[in-house]
């Protein structure tokens, strides 16, 4: 096995070790971190990647991803799955979870297939760790960008099916515990070792609390697609969004692009749930490291269309977001520069709080045993490199 060594600044959950270096094994089909901490292996040993003065930080992990580079993983192509990892990668991802919208049952069959043909294909970007389900038992009321003629309930012989055509390749499913037969659905996926999340919910807080006791332990885009603080007959019930705090097991993860949450709401959820139960989330969908002007949410056959705008995806009529353009490394950026976060804890829900909620256990986190994946960059966020598996996905020029 080769043996390779970066020196740099060390990120970890707790610390920054200075002027530090990491050690990893790479023979091309795996890799392992074998020394993390100050100075002191004799170069001779190894292939020296020398960063100094700059981040040496886990590798980026987005569990809730629609596309970038003018690639949707609903497009149901290897080359548009391959061809997002790689934009992904030059901002920092060493793994994301292809994600899905609401569709006709055969596409999202086909993604399975797709996954397994991309899996089996030379990746020079982002490894893809599997499938984030999004949809389609959703609210109608919350439904977003989703297209209505494709929400269903959760039946049982239905979700079977695609829980048995995923085997092995679906992380996460997206679902509205209010609907009837979720509860079920979230103890089956609970079961399988699948995250259940809550999204595109109307949901209030007893519904929330039951989901819970069902094994839906998260909150899919928190505040977006989901029910608020309602009055009915001049009293107050509280929604998804209050749940979230008043659930404190509740994981959430936040789209940080600064255009679906403000600076001060982003300062709010991490100071109240903290790094450790916060996810950042891109969201992003084809438009991602494209120019402004027009797209499409969704695959080529069945998507929408709509604008980049201003740092954001709208739809048509400008009234509502249709879609993030967010990258990994913007992500960090402004919960850095705009929620007054140290760079310890803003990696960490780029890395190992993401890592832990989709099980994703030899990820997250710089330490002896785990899995070689780097992201290095400079004081503004910048990327220098990305590895995923001790292989480089992505190099500056």
């Amino acid at each position: 096995m080769l043996k390779h060594k970066i020196k740099g600044d060390i990120v970890t959950p707790m610390r920054i070790i200075k002027n530090g270096e990491v050690c990893f094994e790479a023979d091309g089909a795996s890799s392992r971190i074998i020394y993390v901490g100050a100075c002191k292996k004799d170069d001779r040993e190894y292939n020296v990647i020398d960063y100094s003065g700059r981040y040496v930080a886990p590798g980026f992990i987005d569990i809730h991803v629609h596309g970038g580079g003018g690639h949707d993983f609903m497009d149901g192509t290897v080359n548009a799955f391959l061809g997002a990892a790689r934009l992904h990668a030059s901002h920092g991802t060493s793994t994301l979870l292809p994600t899905t919208l609401c569709c006709p049952d055969e596409e999202l069959f086909n993604v399975f297939d797709v996954l397994e043909k991309a899996r089996n294909t030379e990746n020079d970007g982002a490894y893809l760790a599997g499938i984030h389900l999004e949809g389609p038992y959703f609210s109608a009321a919350q439904k977003g960008a989703q297209d209505e003629t494709y929400l269903k309930l959760p039946e049982k012989d239905h979700y079977t099916r695609i829980l048995n055509a995923g085997a092995g390749k679906i992380l996460r499913w997206s679902v509205a515990p209010e609907l009837k037969g979720a509860p079920e659905l979230g103890a089956e996926l609970r079961k399988r070792g699948i995250l259940a999340s809550i999204g595109h919910s109307d949901a209030l807080y007893e519904q929330a609390l039951e989901a819970y006791e069902h094994g839906y332990t998260m909150l899919t885009h928190f505040y977006s697609g989901m029910s608020s603080l309602v009055r009915k007959n001049g009293y107050r019930f509280p929604g998804l969004i209050e749940s979230g705090y008043m659930i404190p097991d509740f994981d959430v993860e936040v789209i940080a692009d600064g255009c679906h949450l403000p600076a001060s709401m982003l300062k709010h959820v991490y100071r109240t749930k903290g790094a450790g139960k916060v996810a950042l989330i891109t969201d992003a969908m084809r438009g991602a490291g494209q120019t402004e002007g027009e797209s499409i949410l969704g695959s080529l056959k069945n998507g929408i269309k709509v604008y980049i705008e201003d740092g954001v995806a709208k739809l048509e009529d400008r009234m509502a977001f249709g879609g993030s353009v967010a990258t990994a490394d913007r992500l960090v950026r402004n919960m850095v520069q705009l929620a007054s976060v140290d760079i310890c804890d803003a990696v960490r829900m780029m890395t190992m709080t993401p890592a832990r909620l989709v099980n994703l256990r030899t990820k997250g986190s710089i330490a002896a045993g785990f899995d070689a994946d780097f992201t290095i960059f400079d004081d503004n966020i910048n990327i220098e490199m990305t590895i995923s598996n001790g292989r480089v996905i992505y190099k500056k020029s």
